[in-house]
């Protein structure tokens, strides 16, 4: 994709494709997704709209306050807390869930939140190519997939990335200025200090205790995305919403020093390199 970054923070962001046509706007409906730099849960939005060769402009937003910036963009975020930690929904997750989600899609006058419901809107929309086999089966494996990945492992990597740019971003690849999500939180560095100990604190309650348990847990959920490649539940023929949910989490964990060689050489690590390759100057930003 090919990005213009204006003063106000948005960028204009049109992936080749075709134009959106029907209930979302009448021909040539443009998408806008709005975004938080670096987020992996955004990136799973992004590379459905591109999957659908569906024009899009990126939007992003300051993280933070993004919440309360997409509920004042007419998106109604959630009744009720979407996400928790540690088997709860504490006071500070539930107040973003409850204020707005990202990323966050607005096509013509629809507005859509939660990656699930926008794979399910875009392909009632623009049916081909799909996001969904349509042999029943087969369909329920990749939600089952879907499910995990957008409730489980998304979570988990949130944190486990979130644990190591807290205690020091020497850490993690470029001190998280660039990599396969691009830069992370933010793109000023000191601001992506500050948003990565606030997040990981007051957010997603990532420490040194959770971070032992979630890396004892790690092994086991890339053993389970592996077994789904080898079923061909994941990184077939045809990709899907699940490849598109779970590719972007495995990428964050990357980048970890201490793991990016472990995920290297697991076939999630060649799922990654498929759907999101290191760009090239990212590749050449650290050693």
């Amino acid at each position: 994709m090919g990005a213009a970054r204006t003063n106000a923070g948005e960028v204009d962001d049109v992936s080749a494709g075709t134009s959106v046509r029907g209930a979302v706007g009448g021909a040539g409906a443009e998408a806008t997704v709005y975004v938080i730099p670096g987020s992996h849960a955004c990136r799973a939005g992004m590379l459905m709209l591109e999957h659908k060769r569906i024009p899009y402009r990126v939007v992003e937003l300051v993280t933070g306050v993004h919440p309360f910036i997409v509920r004042l963009l007419g998106f109604p975020g959630n009744k009720q807390p979407i996400r928790s930690v540690d088997g709860r929904t504490h006071r500070s997750l539930a107040l973003i869930d409850r204020m707005g989600t990202v990323p966050a899609l607005r096509l013509g006058a629809e507005r859509v939140q939660t990656n699930r419901a926008i794979a399910r809107f875009l392909d009632r929309i623009q049916p081909q190519p799909p996001l969904f086999p349509s042999d029943p089966e087969r369909r329920a494996a990749v939600e089952e997939a879907e499910r995990w990945g957008d409730e489980v492992l998304q979570m988990a990597a949130r944190r486990i990335a979130l644990a190591a740019a807290a205690r020091d971003t020497a850490e993690i690849y470029d001190r998280g200025g660039s990599g396969r999500l691009g830069a992370l939180l933010s793109h000023h560095r000191a601001l992506r200090t500050v948003h990565g100990h606030v997040a990981a604190r007051l957010a997603f309650r990532a420490n040194p205790n959770t971070e032992r348990k979630l890396l004892a847990e790690l092994p086991g959920m890339l053993d389970r995305v592996d077994a789904w490649i080898a079923d061909g539940v994941l990184n077939g023929a045809e990709l899907n919403a699940a490849d598109f949910m779970i590719a972007p989490s495995i990428a964050l964990i990357s980048y970890r020093h201490d793991l990016r060689d472990e995920i290297a050489a697991r076939p999630a690590g060649g799922m990654i390199d498929r759907i999101l390759p290191m760009p090239p100057a990212a590749a050449a930003a650290a050693p």
